[in-house]
């Protein structure tokens, strides 16, 4: 079986509800995954949005939420989630801050992939990493990814 992640809030491809964005109440949605494989020792997620700042002239990917050390056993996170699973740690996103930062883009409809990462060791404490350091960390112990991309735009 492959891996998966998904969302009960929206399909893969599908748009993001106002309520998980900045002009909601920006609170994260409920994901779940199933399928790691045999010798996973734990989860990354990471949430980014490769078209900012607008999609028709993409300059950079803003970085959302950043999670790893998700144990290998979790199966999920529930919307909004204030407590994150136990050993789980928390990288910077690109407001400079962790947890949850919803869309907010500036123009257009942007693509958020909420990327998922079977590593086959526990990382050790990166003090808040960006996800360029996480992804130097990760680098030869991922043994499977899933990503599930969702869709916003601005209703103004």
């Amino acid at each position: 079986m492959t891996m998966n992640i998904t969302s009960s809030a929206f399909d893969h491809n599908g748009s993001i509800p106002r309520v998980h964005t900045c002009e909601g109440k920006d609170i994260s949605p409920p994901l779940s995954w199933s399928s790691a494989p045999a010798g996973t020792r734990s989860l990354v997620l990471i949430v980014d949005d490769p078209d900012a700042p607008d999609p028709a002239a993409p300059r950079m990917t803003w970085v959302h939420w950043v999670l790893y050390n998700l144990p290998a056993n979790s199966t999920g996170l529930p919307e909004a989630v204030k407590t994150l699973p136990a050993g789980t740690l928390e990288g910077s996103n690109d407001w400079r801050r962790t947890g949850y930062g919803g869309p907010c883009p500036p123009i257009g409809r942007h693509r958020y992939f909420h990327k998922l990462y079977a590593l086959d060791v526990v990382l050790p404490d990166l003090d808040k990493p960006t996800k360029k350091v996480l992804e130097q960390a990760m680098q030869g112990h991922i043994i499977a990814e899933a990503q599930l991309v969702g869709t916003y735009q601005k209703e103004s």
